[in-house]
């Protein structure tokens, strides 16, 4: 299985250690050259970037943009994608061999990151259990062609946030790596890892614009009842827990 690798030109940095981590655990890759507010499609001032449930940062519309490039290149198989201030864990390559196998899949998560998901039955053949409800996280996730084509269908007409699209599109068949074999760079003191690069997150360093119109408001009060409601749904038959990370280590990250 390859990993697709979103990656800015400026990021140096991060791209060398990604090229490093994946050349370690014997995972072929490619560069997808991540969108930014500079070459953003469509424009930033375009009506679709207003359709989310409060407005976009710049560099949210254009990592949902680059998530959105990288899910057209999914059409052979099943791929890993990364954000390139993802750190895994030692035994991701055996997770995705045997994910290559997997036939009951559009979408596997391998990142946690300390919060709760709604989670449900094991697998019968993988290490990881259904993923109801995820509530963040796109920073390390293999999709399947099928999933790749929902994922691109339900961004189509309205825009979001990349995460908050895939948590949301209930149409995938979602699965949880179990333990997760995945975290992001900004994750590493919690879990006790050296961070590899020091990099503050270019999202957060931009201010969150204000003006929410009264229809974003309205579909945010639905995008939470809706959830509330896929809980509800699902009483008896999944559990809210936090995922463990799995405690083999990164490859190329030892302390």
């Amino acid at each position: 299985m390859r990993a697709l690798v979103i990656n800015t030109a400026r990021a140096t940095e991060r791209m060398a250690f990604q090229s490093r981590q994946l050349d370690a655990l014997g995972v072929p890759w490619e560069r997808v050259e991540a969108v930014t507010p500079e070459t953003l499609s469509p424009p930033s001032d375009d009506p679709y970037w207003t359709t989310w449930q409060r407005p976009l940062r710049e560099v949210e519309k254009a990592v949902t943009a680059s998530h959105r490039s990288a899910w057209a290149r999914v059409a052979d198989g099943p791929c890993l994608i990364l954000e390139d201030d993802a750190l895994l864990m030692g035994g991701t390559r055996a997770l995705l061999d045997q994910l290559t196998g997997v036939t009951d899949a559009d979408h596997v998560s391998l990142e946690t990151r300390g919060r709760e998901k709604l989670v449900g039955r094991r697998h019968g053949s993988a290490p990881m259990v259904r993923l109801w409800q995820d509530y963040s996280g796109a920073a390390a996730y293999v999709l399947w062609p099928a999933g790749a084509r929902i994922l691109l269908e339900e961004s189509e007409s309205q825009a979001g946030i990349a995460d908050a699209i895939i948590c949301a599109a209930y149409r995938l068949r979602s699965w949880q790596a179990d333990p997760a074999m995945a975290i992001q760079f900004d994750q590493c003191a919690d879990y006790g890892i050296d961070t590899p690069v020091a990099t503050p997150s270019s999202v957060l360093a931009e201010p969150r614009p204000d003006g929410c119109t009264k229809a974003q408001r309205q579909r945010r009060i639905a995008g939470q009842l809706r959830i509330v409601a896929r809980r509800l749904s699902l009483t008896g038959r999944a559990t809210r827990r936090p995922v463990p990370l799995a405690q083999d280590g990164s490859l190329v990250n030892r302390r």
